[in-house]
């Protein structure tokens, strides 16, 4: 199928809101430690989900995989643990700031490196600086990160505001100073999810040839490469949640329903087959924001980079959203109210812009 950037715009959209919601679930998980519900919900988002979507809907997924070479799944893994750190870190910063906030400064760092340094590494900024659809696409890369700056000074203005108190009421571990170091590390090594969706090209490459010889939709053809950075992914923080179920002893948690320090046969039972359920469905709504990134950068032409920014600015918005729903920013000033709706409409403006770039280019100019 020919380049659609307005359908793949579209997709993001659907993706920006998938990963927005995805840690909603968790907050119906009772009596178990983060590195319980956040491993079991792991299992969902970066094994089950992508292997039960790829399976479905690309046929032969496996002989694509056997096909490829060991370098380019090497390299497609490796970038996929680097971006697990990110995603664990990721996992925290909601901890400690709440959606809003930590969203806000893990995703502004990431939309930068993600957005620019795959093009800077395939040698397009040249052309990029050469034509028109390039200069639009740069112009939405700096909306949407002055959409992100808005948002971000829409955190600090309520950090300002609020007492601790408040604070703890709508994020009940929030820390500032603790939330600000995990989401900048969060926000740097999450880019990486780009590199790894670029150097697995090859593999989408040939799920899309695989997929047109059988006469199907090449919609999919980026679910393949998914199955194999999300290994990465899984491999990285099965190894954290490991170390701190044992340091924490919380291992018991998987299997017991009696949860609760030394005292554990007097300590009310934990709802094990609720927390399975909620963990798993927070774990399969993260696995759809790139279940439906692939869809879109599939139809995004040329500049499919423009992805990463297109994705980043969607998630900032829902998040935002879910974080006014959920109250986080009950009891802020007007200021920071019109900050939050600055914030949200640059963003907006920041996915038309990118979207009209890359119209552009699929139609030459």
């Amino acid at each position: 199928m020919p380049p659609n950037p307005y359908l793949g715009v579209f997709f993001h959209w659907l993706g920006g809101l998938a990963a927005a919601s995805f840690y909603i679930p968790y907050r119906g998980v009772r009596k178990w430690a983060w590195e319980t519900y956040w491993l079991v919900g792991g299992v969902f988002s970066w094994l089950v989900a992508p292997l039960v979507m790829a399976s479905l809907l690309v046929p032969g997924f496996w002989g694509v995989l056997r096909a490829t070479e060991g370098r380019t799944l090497l390299w497609a893994f490796l970038f996929g643990a680097l971006w697990g750190v990110g995603g664990l870190t990721f996992g925290l910063s909601m901890r400690y700031l709440g959606i809003a906030l930590g969203y806000a400064i893990a995703l502004g760092l990431c939309t930068a490196f993600g957005t620019l340094v795959p093009p800077l590494v395939r040698g397009q900024m040249g052309p990029l600086l050469q034509e028109s659809s390039g200069h639009w696409i740069l112009l939405g890369v700096a909306v949407c990160l002055m959409g992100i700056a808005a948002s971000g000074l829409a955190g600090h203005s309520k950090e300002r505001e609020l007492t601790e108190e408040q604070k703890r009421g709508s994020v009940s571990e929030f820390n500032f100073p603790k939330g600000f170091g995990v989401a900048t590390l969060s926000g740097v090594m999450s880019a990486c999810m780009a590199f790894a969706l670029d150097a697995g090209k090859p593999i989408t490459s040939a799920a899309q040839a695989s997929l047109l010889a059988q006469g199907r939709s090449d919609l999919w053809q980026g679910l393949p490469v998914l199955v194999v950075v999300l290994w990465g992914g899984f491999a990285t923080n099965f190894v954290w949640c490991t170390f701190l179920s044992i340091r924490n002893r919380t291992g018991y948690q998987y299997l017991n329903r009696v949860s609760g320090g030394p005292d554990a046969r007097e300590a009310k039972a934990a709802p094990l087959l609720p927390n399975y359920l909620f963990a798993a469905l927070a774990g399969v709504t993260w696995y759809f924001q790139f279940f439906f990134y692939t869809m879109g950068q599939s139809r995004m032409g040329k500049y499919d980079f423009s992805s990463w920014t297109l994705h980043m600015a969607s998630i900032i918005t829902f998040s935002t959203l879910w974080g006014i729903a959920l109250k986080e920013w009950r009891g802020t000033s007007r200021r920071t109210h019109a900050l939050i709706a600055l914030g949200l409409a640059i963003l907006i403006g920041s996915t038309v812009i990118v979207g009209y770039g890359n119209t552009l280019k699929a139609g030459g100019l």
